[in-house]
């Protein structure tokens, strides 16, 4: 089984980015996380991040395309990007499983972080377990 792990804008800062909210943990640090625990899984998994909404909307496209599943992290696009969500229903209108994780939890934080256009098309959510959540989605995947 393959996996595409996709992550939105700012999260390449991980560990120096607010880490009362994100944690001290780097993107690198959370990459070898999912990778360990893919391999204990034993799925393969790409891991991507981008600041650009075209480029992960491309990416979900392909993953479409290929039929592969997504664990996204839509960080900021989350409360806005329809383009995303259109995007990301694409995937599971056609039995193509995603699941949204969130390193925090929207709920609660700001208001404005409350609302994710996301969350109605994705097949789960999984959110407030800092980079666990990452796991919880692969683990998830893998029980399907």
């Amino acid at each position: 089984m393959k996996i595409n792990v996709l992550n939105g804008p700012n999260l390449n800062l991980l560990g120096r980015r607010e880490p009362d909210v994100y944690g001290m943990e780097s993107f690198s640090d959370l990459e070898q996380l999912i990778f360990k625990s893919a391999d204990e899984l034993d799925v393969v998994v790409s891991v991507r991040q981008t600041n650009s909404e075209s480029e992960l909307i491309d990416w979900i496209q392909e993953s479409f395309e290929s039929k592969t599943p997504v664990i996204l992290n839509p960080a900021a696009f989350t409360h806005y990007s329809y383009a995303l969500r259109d995007a990301c229903s694409m995937l599971t209108t056609a039995g193509i499983p995603l699941i949204e994780v969130h390193i925090s939890n929207p709920h609660a934080r700001e208001e404005f972080r409350q609302t994710s256009v996301i969350s109605s098309v994705a097949t789960g959510v999984i959110a407030g377990f800092g980079h666990s959540s990452y796991i919880l989605a692969l683990k998830a995947l893998t029980q399907r």
